[in-house]
This record gives structure tokens, C-alpha cells and sequence, in this order.
């Protein structure tokens, strides 16, 4: 994947937030920038405002003059991209690099965990997803976007206590210290819950998954319900990645991180800590490198 650029700039753009990293042909890191989501399914062309922004800002901290521009390698990973199609039409949006790379931001997740070597993640965190790159083969298990998928995440997790809670409201569920203090951001009214849902993004749930997440620990029994069908979910995509062949397996994401201390011991067993993040997953996908003291593993 080697290329001609003198600079490597990976761009891990999410469905909460986008982070961008430059290096040297090295893997000197030279510049670091975040900003906000980058999920081509929610919007595609404000997806690429945001990263031809961010583009922007990281060069000019850099000192990296528009001239010179084609000298960077660019990798992408977005959120929400599922096809070649898709990669072209980014591609083609971002135009004058030496190079433009882009693929699912699980992608460049995975190829940050193992140092571009085979292993697998199971993401979990606006949304979920598992992956697997194995021998050359790609194995993608679950992430389906929001409406279908994503079971384990943080917008899930949101998700489901949103419901629980107007469901408590209207009698037709447990209620609990969480659905009541859920139905209090909506001044107790369900009607305005709706109208909040109809235009929540899967971000706007995640945010609620902290408060899932705190709410379990205390002992709310709705929230650990909705913990619990999270743990099922990440169980069930680390088994599956396992059974594809995996080795190595690490748990991503912010509400990957809060379940790992909840998973079985059969499920703990077969999980790893990843090398690096996806970001400089992406500026592998680039063709770039990384300092050989980030890719070595615990004894």
C-alpha cells in the first residue's frame, strides 16, 4: 500500500465526532485536530464539508501551504460507508491529494487495533459493528446503521431508554429512577419526546448512554435490562468474529469500554488490547507508517 506522499493524514470520521491526524513518512505525528460528526449516511455533503475542513485546519497548523497539498496521502474512514460506489464518491470530493483512500470507519478501526495485521474489533459505540480482516479476507458482521442495526451501541442503549421511558409513562412498562428522570427532560410529556425523536440523530441517544450506564450500577432495573440486552449484543458479535477465525479480538468504542468489565469470562478470554486507534488505521489505509515501539505487543 506504500505511496509517494510525503505526508500521511488519516481522518476517522464518526457518527459523534471526526478526528484527523498528520504524519511524516516516518510516522513522525506532526499534527492532531478534531471535529464534529462525519457520517456520510445521516448527510453526505455535510460529511465532506466537515472533513474538508478539518483538512484544512490540520495543513495550516502544519505549515502545509494549499501548493503543496498533493503531497499528502489521504485516508479516510466515514461512517455510514458501505460500498466502492460510496468510496468513489468520496474520492472524487476530495480532489489535489497525492492520494485519497476511503472505506468504513470499522475498517480503519481494525487495521489501527492490530498494526494492519490480521485480528478483529467489535465496535461498540454510537454504533456497533464487528470485523474481521483474515488471510486477505474482509468478514463484516453486523453494522447496519441506526434503523436496523447497531444493537450493543451507545445509541442503542439511548434508544431504548427513550422508549422505556415514554412506555413507563403511558403505563405500559416498568418504571423506574431512569424513565422518570428521562421523562423529565421532556418536561413529563410524551408528546414532546416524540417530537425530539423524530429528529434525533444517533448521537443525540448516545449522549443518554452515560446516563444508562450510571443508572445500572445504582441498581435501576430498567437500565440494567437495557445494560444486560448490551451485553448480549456485544457477546454475541465477539463470539461470532471468534468463530469466523479471529485470534485476536479488541473492544472498541465508548460504551465498549463501559461493558468490558460486564463480560463473561468465556467472552474476556478472547479479547486483546488494541495496538493503536483508528485514526491512524486510516493513515495505514494511506499507505502511511507508524513508530515500530506502537506495534508491539504485551508480552
Amino acid at each position: 500500500m506504500a505511496t509517494s506522499g510525503k505526508y500521511f493524514l488519516g481522518i476517522d470520521g464518526g457518527a459523534t465526532h471526526c478526528r484527523a491526524r498528520l504524519r511524516d513518512a516516518a510516522g513522525a505525528p506532526i499534527a492532531e485536530r478534531t471535529g464534529p460528526a462525519a457520517n456520510i449516511y445521516i448527510n453526505f455533503d455535510a460529511a465532506m464539508h466537515v472533513v474538508r475542513n478539518l483538512i484544512g485546519t490540520i495543513a495550516d497548523e502544519a505549515g502545509i501551504a494549499v501548493s503543496a497539498r498533493p503531497q499528502i496521502a489521504l485516508g479516510l474512514g466515514l461512517a455510514g460507508l458501505q460500498s466502492k460506489v460510496e468510496a468513489d464518491r468520496v474520492t472524487l470530493a476530495l480532489g489535489g491529494f497525492a492520494s485519497v483512500r476511503a472505506d468504513n470507519d470499522a475498517v480503519i478501526a481494525c487495521l489501527g487495533a492490530h498494526g494492519g495485521d490480521d485480528g478483529a474489533i467489535v465496535i461498540a459505540g454510537t454504533g456497533s459493528a464487528g470485523m474481521a480482516m483474515l488471510g486477505g479476507r474482509r468478514i463484516l458482521i453486523g453494522g447496519r446503521g441506526f434503523l436496523i442495526g447497531d444493537e450493543g451501541s451507545g445509541a442503542r442503549i439511548g434508544c431504548d431508554a427513550v422508549r422505556a421511558a415514554v412506555l413507563a409513562h403511558d403505563g405500559l412498562g416498568p418504571s423506574s429512577e431512569l424513565t422518570a428522570s428521562l421523562m423529565r427532560r421532556f418536561s413529563n410529556d410524551p408528546n414532546e419526546a416524540a417530537r425530539w425523536a423524530a429528529h434525533a440523530a444517533p448521537g443525540d441517544y448516545g449522549e443518554l448512554a452515560p446516563l444508562v450506564f450510571v443508572s445500572a450500577a445504582h441498581g435501576d432495573p430498567v437500565a440494567e435490562a437495557i445494560i444486560a440486552k448490551a451485553i448480549r449484543a456485544v457477546c454475541a458479535l465477539t463470539e461470532a468474529l471468534h468463530k469466523a477465525g479471529a485470534q485476536r479480538i479488541a473492544l472498541l468504542g465508548g460504551a465498549g469500554a463501559a461493558i468490558k468489565p460486564l463480560l463473561p469470562r468465556k467472552v474476556s478470554a478472547w479479547l486483546s488490547e488494541p495496538l493503536t486507534d483508528a485514526t491512524d488505521g486510516a493513515i495505514l489505509l494511506a499507505g502511511g507508517a507508524l513508530p515500530a515501539s506502537m506495534l508491539e505487543r504485551a508480552p
